[in-house]
């Protein structure tokens, strides 16, 4: 099946509908997980990422906190995306959803249904919202990386 989102208003569904019934949101205290709080000066986003890695891969992913519906979506969809993959394989997503808001070329198919935020670049200021959440996942990665060296 193809992700390729021309539709706007497909976009707009899929962004609405990760942010009125948020993916994954649920607040852990389970020390096995890596917590990274992340908020931005410019908008209301104020959201706590957990990761749980498990033999080199993104065992689980969670989220909590509030934001705007572009961070909110966005976080929404981004721990659907990594649950399961490689350290690799989620740190290649988050290069290829780094060249979408760049409006650069990417990998569509890669992105899934994160495509629905390839407009976002449009206005730049909801980039930081759009990659918030990915930002978080990465310092996480960093955090884990360090614990094996």
């Amino acid at each position: 099946m193809s992700f390729s989102i021309k539709d706007p208003m497909m976009m707009r569904e899929i962004i609405l509908d990760n942010y009125q019934n948020p993916r994954n949101f649920e607040e852990v205290e389970d020390q096995r997980y890596i917590t990274i709080h992340m908020d931005s000066a410019s908008c209301i986003d104020d959201i706590y990422v957990y990761v749980l890695f498990e033999d080199g891969k993104v065992k689980d992913c969670k989220w909590s906190g509030k934001g705007c519906a572009i961070s909110s979506a966005s976080t929404s969809i981004m721990t659907e995306m990594v649950k399961g993959k490689t350290e690799e394989e989620a740190k290649k997503m988050m290069a290829e959803f780094n060249k979408m808001l760049a409006n650069e070329d990417y990998d569509e198919e890669l992105l899934a249904e994160a495509n629905c935020f390839k407009n976002v670049n449009r206005q730049p200021s909801r980039i930081t919202c759009a990659n918030i959440s990915w930002r978080g996942l990465e310092k996480a990665m960093n955090e884990e990386d360090k614990k094996h060296e």
